[in-house]
């Protein structure tokens, strides 16, 4: 099975990745830790992109995130299943803040190493306002349109229950 986690940052992508990555035993790639290096540096791009092409290689895996240059459309074409976590910002933004007070100080497996966790102005400002431009809302649609049959959308913590209950039926 392979997987693609999209959606807004703090709609759970990374907790979900990692529950479908032990759900189905494969290997799950969290792309904030192919982006970033210690301390917020970010990775060259090419070298980027060629992480995701060896991951992308395996028999099956999960993929977390959006992140277009590191082969978006390929991930998407190879993924069986998409996820689009489309929480509203509201949700979001105080699941990311929660999430802040949790590792406050420290680093989630789902990012880079000597990446303390962080919450500034600038990533409230991008939950809330930059990371919902139009042109990001217009991507999402366009890829929930051109794979809307292997896509699944989550606009809720319910949403992700059913789509868990349905994995557990169908076992």
């Amino acid at each position: 099975m392979k997987i693609a986690v999209l959606g807004y940052s703090g709609s759970g992508k990374s907790t979900l990745a990692g529950r479908l990555g032990e759900y189905f035993q494969v290997p799950v790639l969290h792309l904030d830790a192919v982006n970033f290096l210690p301390h917020w540096q970010e990775r060259d791009e090419e070298e980027g992109r060629a992480m995701v092409r060896a991951f992308m290689e395996r028999d099956g895996w999960v993929i977390d995130g959006n992140y277009r240059r590191f082969l978006q459309a390929e991930r998407l074409a190879a993924a069986d299943w998409i996820i689009f976590m489309d929480f509203p910002r509201r949700v979001c933004f105080y699941r990311a803040f929660r999430r802040y007070l949790t590792f406050r100080g420290r680093v989630r497996d789902s990012i880079a190493e000597g990446c303390e966790e962080k919450f500034d102005w600038t990533f409230a400002k991008w939950i809330l306002v930059d990371g919902r431009k139009r042109r990001v809302r217009e991507n999402y649609r366009a890829i929930c349109e051109k794979y809307g049959e292997k896509t699944t959308v989550c606009r809720s913590s319910r949403d992700v229950g059913r789509l868990w209950k349905t994995l557990e039926d169908a076992r």
